[in-house]
């Protein structure tokens, strides 16, 4: 059960900092959000590491699977997830966002020739069919173009084959905290690399009025990817995916209760997410 455990304590921390970045991108970039988020968890991570003399393991073999996956999350996926919650909205951005595990049995059908069961069928309609309901669910307050959807999904993607990576990675040397700080390092230098080489590095100044939500998502998304790796560390995939796929469900909630007047929660969102999740819970169990 402590798989599980952390699991939901990652989903719950996701969707917490979802609800931040949606209040600070009202007046702030994604770009210092991610930046802020970054370097807090590389801070916190490789002090612990030098604290506990635990540094030397970096040099594992392991660490490579760690690099690769950091090519792809947290730098990619989360400055996808930030984009898709500024454009759409938590409760529409989440769902699609944590979509992940529907691409993780298509790359084995495609890849691995591995023969679905019935119920991989089922969720993967029941996915698609959750996503149509929230993209169907556009008005006034809460209206998006189609476009922006691309975002979320993209990072659902490329999320499919980072979880992957870990978990070999993890299975080499289970130590879920080199395991977050090399990917999360890894993500880190190439992005502030893209700012310098791009000249964006102005855009990641958060503004005054900005800072205080991005600060704080910055410190849930320690929490949060720690947990993440934690999750992946003791339990297998099928496993924690569907669980860590659960943070629409949180996103939807906390978003009624914290920022109602800038999400437009309808039954169809809420319909659509409780058929996503669903879908990649069948899609992961089968």
């Amino acid at each position: 059960m402590q798989a599980e455990f952390f699991a939901l304590i990652a989903a719950i921390g996701w969707a917490v900092n979802g609800i931040f970045i949606r209040k600070g991108s009202r007046t702030g970039n994604v770009f210092a959000a991610t930046l802020l988020s970054f370097i807090a968890t590389v801070i916190f991570l490789w002090s612990y590491l030098f604290l506990t003399q635990s540094v030397h393991l970096v040099r594992s073999e392991a660490a490579l699977y760690f690099v690769l996956s950091g090519l792809m999350q947290p730098l990619i996926t989360r400055i996808l997830s930030y984009i898709g919650v500024a454009r759409l909205g938590v409760s529409r951005s989440a769902p699609l966002r944590n979509s992940d595990p529907l691409y993780a049995v298509l790359i084995a059908v495609i890849f691995l020739q591995e023969q679905p069961t019935y119920l991989v069928y089922l969720g993967t309609a029941l996915t698609v069919g959750g996503a149509w309901v929230i993209l169907s669910s556009r008005d006034e307050k809460g209206g998006f173009r189609l476009f922006d959807a691309l975002f979320p999904l993209g990072a659902a993607l490329l999320a499919a084959v980072s979880h992957n990576l870990r978990r070999f990675g993890l299975l080499i040397l289970p130590n879920p905290f080199v395991a977050a700080a090399i990917t999360t390092t890894t993500s880190l230098t190439l992005f502030c690399a893209y700012l310098l080489i791009s000249g964006k590095i102005k855009f990641c100044r958060p503004e005054r009025d900005s800072f205080s939500s991005f600060g704080i998502a910055a410190l849930v998304s320690v929490g949060a990817q720690l947990f993440t790796f934690a999750a992946l560390n003791k339990g297998s995939v099928p496993v924690v995916v569907p669980l860590l796929s659960t943070v629409p469900l949180f996103s939807i909630l906390l978003s009624f209760f914290f920022i109602r007047r800038l999400e437009s929660i309808t039954g169809w969102v809420v319909l659509g997410a409780v058929l996503t999740v669903s879908g990649v819970i069948l899609i992961t169990n089968r």
